[in-house]
């Protein structure tokens, strides 16, 4: 039997995470939404997914310290960045910090989708 892949989506602007989430959930995956950073967090605690699709600008948590507090709780779960106020400063920050990759908004829905399926080829939270 397949493990069905999860995958935590936060995003604080609704029409962006719902059609961010029908285009992951189009690729099979058990897509776990968050509307903040903090709730992100939370999501995480309550449900192990095996990666992340943060924005950098969400209302409590940025994305960038979201992935900063998952990675001390999941250590390695890839986490992706996307925002459309990237600065290549925002970018290099976010690499630094543990970002698997990083991407500006808005995404061209194929690489977006490459980025995602390449994020769980590596994540050790998947068998």
């Amino acid at each position: 039997m397949a493990t069905i892949r999860k995958i935590l989506l936060a995003d604080d602007d609704p029409f962006i995470r719902n059609g961010v989430a029908d285009l992951l959930e189009s690729l099979g995956l058990e897509v776990h939404q968050a509307e903040t950073g903090l709730e992100a967090i939370e999501v995480a605690r309550a449900t192990l997914v095996h990666a992340a699709l943060l924005d950098m600008q969400m209302p409590v948590l940025s994305g960038l310290d979201a992935i900063a507090r998952l990675h001390d709780e999941f250590a390695n779960l890839p986490c992706i960045l996307y925002s459309g106020a990237l600065t290549p400063a925002t970018a290099e920050m976010a690499a630094a910090w543990g970002a698997f990759a990083v991407l500006k908004k808005p995404v061209e829905p194929s690489l977006l989708r490459a980025e995602i399926l390449r994020a769980l080829d590596h994540s050790p939270y998947l068998n």
